[in-house]
């Protein structure tokens, strides 16, 4: 499928993918007085015509509603939730469309351009990867849904033809790459989607930091503790071989000063509603009591920052960075503590 054709079919898809959202999202807020019944996750991808990995990216992506096993065993699939994707007009190209990934060969060939060009683009962070695979020489090969890069091919046409921008080219030749960085961001957004819970949130959000960085920012050994015991994992995963376990733990972790002082903000904003929810459990102290549900929906989630965000389009020789004194919802600069004080950053080049 070429762009052209990839632009017109999103243009003639659009409509009927919002009416699927709009369904997917009434069925999430039924709530029936009895448990539906459910099937196992092998048998419902192959009723929806999905391979497993298909079947394991659309419910990582919420395409897909899954209920817990029995006695916390896998995941199940609610009969009611495949009938209602069985009975999408689309069924079932449309749904095997939305979970569609490419690598950088078949992406570049997709959007009508060059494999470095396309190279060039991931790098900047115009197209985010939603997962990645080993090759036999161990490194990262990068996947991307192809419904996203027709999106971008129709929101950003004049990236795929004429000169490079200023900006972008700028950051490329001094090295920089945003795959892994949104990578983990969708990833991070992904799993707090499927949680309300204050602690199992903030775990999420620890999830991005190494030990050092999780020291400074948690104090209290009994909190990190508790962040590593209720930390929500991918409803889906697979423990692969040593050398793919060491390669996620090493991706999951922000590697870049101004990612990882934007994840410790996050973090600390996330503490202070946990610790308003309930303290961490502590040696001698009622476990039951400290592990309360998780408030009601009607409650919204502590106030995140969001990470700054490459902007390839502007002429500009610097990188993107926050704004001065744009602090994310949620901080008060004048209070008790200054929000940098508490999050205990250090200036680790100063020596």
């Amino acid at each position: 499928m070429t762009v052209k054709e990839a632009i017109r079919a999103q243009a003639e898809d659009a409509q009927q993918i919002r009416g699927m959202d709009e369904i997917r999202d009434e069925a999430a807020h039924t709530s029936p007085d009895a448990p539906a019944a459910t099937v196992a996750a092998g048998r419902a991808a192959q009723e929806l015509g999905l391979r497993r990995s298909e079947f394991e990216l659309a419910v990582h992506l919420g395409l897909i509603a899954v209920t817990a096993g029995p006695g916390g065993g896998r995941p199940r699939v609610p009969e009611g939730e495949v009938a209602r994707l069985r009975e999408d007009p689309g069924f079932p190209d449309g749904l095997a469309e939305r979970v569609r990934t490419v690598g950088t060969a078949d992406g570049a060939a997709l959007l009508g351009i060059a494999a470095a060009r396309f190279t060039r683009l991931a790098r900047a962070g115009c197209v985010s990867p939603v997962t990645f695979y080993l090759n036999r020489y161990r490194a990262v090969v990068w996947l991307y849904l192809a419904d996203e890069l027709a999106s971008f091919a129709v929101r950003e046409p004049e990236l795929l033809a004429g000169r490079t921008p200023l900006g972008m080219r700028t950051m490329l030749e001094a090295g920089g790459d945003w795959r892994a960085r949104n990578w983990r961001t969708q990833r991070i957004e992904r799993l707090l989607d499927r949680t309300g819970d204050p602690w199992a949130r903030a775990a999420v959000e620890a999830t991005a930091l190494d030990p050092a960085h999780l020291a400074e920012v948690v104090e209290d050994p009994y909190e990190r503790a508790y962040l590593a015991r209720v930390r929500p994992e991918p409803v889906f995963g697979r423990a692969g071989s040593v050398a793919a376990r060491e390669t996620l733990g090493q991706l999951m972790l922000a590697d870049d000063p101004d990612e990882i002082l934007w994840r410790r903000i996050n973090l600390t904003l996330g503490l202070d509603g946990a610790r308003e929810a309930r303290p961490a459990p502590h040696p001698g102290e009622d476990h039951e009591a400290r592990t309360a549900p998780a408030p009601s929906p009607a409650r919204s989630p502590a106030p995140r920052a969001a990470p700054p965000r490459p902007l390839p389009v502007v002429e500009s020789a610097t990188l993107p960075s926050p704004p001065a004194g744009d602090l994310p919802s949620g901080v008060r600069e004048p209070g008790r503590k200054r929000l940098l004080a508490r999050l205990g950053w250090r200036r680790r080049s100063a020596g």
